[in-house]
């Protein structure tokens, strides 16, 4: 059997963690979600861990299928591959450890293979333990590095859309005592350059305003607090703005975000990881969405981690991977520079 090459958009779900909240995510999001206008479903994970999840929720699982990659999708049916790979004794709600590492990137191995295949497919992936990756000897900092890896590609872009904000981040999942070393001009202006190529495609601004931020209290006060500003970010901003008018900074980090909830601005580039995430999740913790610009395949995550403080509990909140497959559904090609 094959999958199908119709006009319908293929979405590849990863489960994630099998002991975290993605499989209790998809569920809930499939039940809302299926029937989509012109969207297929294929999810990837342990078939026995989504039974788990359906009895706790009490849902009939009956709208999975389980088959092999290339199945073909039927009219109101999902399907799933299968890959058996979490026992079922050794399986417990809320762990972690190198078994569901090792599981975890060998649902994102198979999905990126089948979406490599299929070129207008996206993926949606759930999300994983760092910590067990790592104990399964996977040495990545997340999703975005591994996918890196597998796609051959290194300059990427960790984009998180709101309803309310957006924010790219120059650097992602390195200690913060380290942020300000792996800070460069180039790093700057592409992710940059990123965010406003995504902007323009996705969210159809002609001419989007974006932020870069500085990195020092009052974006440094001309090098009393701090020399990045002087010697890394104005550089940056200055090669950008010679051909672009509404790319500017660096502004004070604690301004920067107020101005882009006024309206004043379509996106914030952030120099390091907690600068963009601590906003944004005040505002869109629910509903936000993790976009991976630079990769030659369409790839969105729900922005919550693994929830292994209530996973099983069935209290998980779904919004995030519904407005993650949402926006995946809505892309049509690569968000590739």
């Amino acid at each position: 059997m094959r999958i199908s090459h119709s006009n319908r958009k293929l979405i590849v779900v990863t489960s994630g963690d099998p002991g975290g909240i993605g499989p209790e995510t998809i569920l809930k999001a499939i039940y809302e979600l299926n029937g989509l206008p012109h969207v297929d479903f294929l999810v990837i994970g342990d078939f026995r861990v989504f039974v788990k999840n359906a009895e706790a929720l009490n849902l009939d699982i009956s709208p999975l299928t389980t088959g092999l990659a290339g199945t073909t999708k039927r009219e109101g049916i999902v399907n799933f591959i299968d890959l058996r790979n979490v026992p079922p004794a050794k399986f417990k709600f809320g762990t972690t450890g190198k078994l569901y590492g090792r599981a975890s990137i060998e649902y994102l191995h198979l999905a990126v293979s089948i979406i490599k295949k299929i070129k207008s497919a996206a993926l949606v992936t759930a999300p994983i333990s760092k910590a067990s990756i790592n104990d399964a000897g996977f040495k990545f900092a997340g999703h975005t590095e591994f996918l890196c890896h597998a796609a051959g590609v290194k300059n990427v872009t960790m984009m998180l859309v709101g309803r309310k904000l957006k924010v790219s981040l120059v650097t992602r999942h390195v200690p913060l005592r380290e942020a300000a070393r792996y800070l460069t001009a180039q790093r700057i202006v592409d992710t940059a350059l990123h965010t406003e190529y995504a902007l323009k495609t996705l969210f159809k601004m002609p001419n989007p305003r974006i932020g870069i931020a500085g990195l020092n209290p009052h974006a440094g006060e001309n090098g009393f607090l701090g020399n990045e500003e002087e010697r890394i970010i104005k550089p940056a901003v200055s090669r950008l703005s010679k051909n672009r008018r509404n790319i500017k900074g660096p502004y004070p980090p604690d301004i920067i975000f107020y101005k882009a909830l006024k309206g004043e601005l379509d996106a914030v580039v952030c120099m390091y990881h907690d600068q963009g995430l601590i906003p944004f999740k005040m505002l869109a913790f629910d509903n936000g969405v993790n976009l991976t610009v630079g990769l030659p395949f369409l790839r969105t995550s729900p922005d919550h981690g693994t929830g292994l403080d209530i996973a099983g509990k069935c209290i998980a909140n779904p919004r995030s991977m519904i407005e993650a497959i949402k926006l995946a559904a809505g892309l049509r090609k690569p968000l590739v520079v």
